[in-house]
């Protein structure tokens, strides 16, 4: 006889333990405002063509955004220095802007964007008396007053327009391109949530000081790039040049270390000086590879405290739950052993505490 109330206590268990990971899969995939229970069980009189900002459709949207946003804080910094040349901006004025994979990528990154603007007008939010608010007006005066700006900036295609007028040099595309950047603001912003998860937030801190190590070694090369033309050839490129055999040669167009080289040895040099004091292998030689070289080491002291100082709070976090799991279950099993409890209830027993 008790079959059935064991199956029909199954299923409700299953049914809520579903409905939880649903829950959490939701909370986990919205990248926009706090999603509240209350929204859900509201029908919020929305007009047409307006997204409501938990929708599925948004989550979605949420998510293209993010890694449009982490391959344009990767790639612009990457393309602004070592691949914008004299020479690339000669092939443009022949071949055209679409005569390379990777602008024709940007020119896309740019669209979405645009898009994701006209998607911002249309999106609902949370006024301060947590009301959904679905008017376009209203909607319209809040993204103004918030992230308007910089997503607006953010979206401007400046080389497209500068290759246009063709008069600007490529060092001014190459720091204009770098406005995309500042779409790294709301992200960070929206990111916060995951600040409960000691896994997420160490993967976090490691994401962002590899990052960090990447943007500095772009403008290390910068540096190196320009000291080439007047340190009369004592810059790290010259030296890099030296020791692979690949010597710089003006009268030879495309002469010295490749690309990858450079921005291996770029990386490799920030990785090492935001970590330790370097290696010596790759060293500042001008006064202004020097002073860049001073500002990352005070940067890599910061990041080491702020991020390494804290991974064994991190990893003491993730440890926890698992530990109060096992001292819990350490109790009930002496409750079991104690009380000499039979096995069909014991086995109910230890199921229950192990779905809690």
């Amino acid at each position: 006889m008790a079959a059935p109330s064991v199956n029909l206590c199954s299923r409700e268990c299953w049914q809520r333990t579903e409905d939880r990971h649903i829950n959490i899969l939701q909370t986990v995939l919205s990248l926009g405002a706090d999603v509240l229970p209350e929204y859900k069980l509201q029908s919020p009189r929305i007009q047409k063509w307006t997204i409501l900002h938990y929708s599925p459709f948004k989550a979605v949207w949420d998510w293209v955004i993010l890694l449009l946003v982490i391959y344009t804080a990767i790639f612009t910094p990457y393309s602004a220095t070592f691949l914008l040349s004299d020479q690339e901006e000669a092939a443009m004025q022949t071949c055209g802007y679409s005569c390379s994979p990777l602008n024709v990528v940007d020119l896309i990154v740019d669209i979405m964007f645009i898009v994701d603007i006209i998607i911002n007008f249309r999106t609902t939010y949370v006024n301060s008396n947590d009301e959904v608010v679905s008017q376009s007006a209203r909607i319209a005066v809040h993204y103004f007053k918030g992230w308007f700006l910089i997503d607006m900036v953010a979206a401007i295609p400046f080389d497209l327009l500068i290759y246009r007028s063709g008069e600007e040099t490529t060092t001014l595309i190459g720091l204009l391109k770098t406005a995309r950047l500042l779409r790294l603001v709301r992200v960070a912003r929206k990111l916060d949530r995951y600040s409960e998860y000691g896994a997420a937030v160490l993967f976090l801190l490691m994401c962002t000081f590899a990052l960090i190590a990447h943007w500095l070694a772009c403008i290390w090369y910068a540096i190196g790039n320009v000291e080439r033309s007047t340190s009369a050839g004592i810059g790290w490129l010259d030296s890099l040049g030296d020791q692979l055999g690949k010597p710089y040669n003006d009268s030879i167009g495309g002469s010295g270390p490749s690309i990858r080289d450079k921005y291996v040895t770029a990386l490799y040099f920030t990785f090492s000086s935001l970590t330790s004091v370097g290696f010596g292998n790759v060293s500042p030689n001008t006064n202004s590879e020097k002073i860049f070289s001073i500002c990352v080491m005070l940067i890599g002291s910061l990041m080491y405290a702020s991020i390494f100082g804290n991974v064994s709070a991190i990893i003491q976090r993730l440890y926890s739950g698992t530990a109060r799991y096992h001292t819990q279950m350490l109790r009930v099993r002496e409750f079991i052993r104690f009380h000499q409890i039979p096995n069909p209830l014991r086995q109910r027993l230890e199921e229950y505490f192990q779905h809690a």
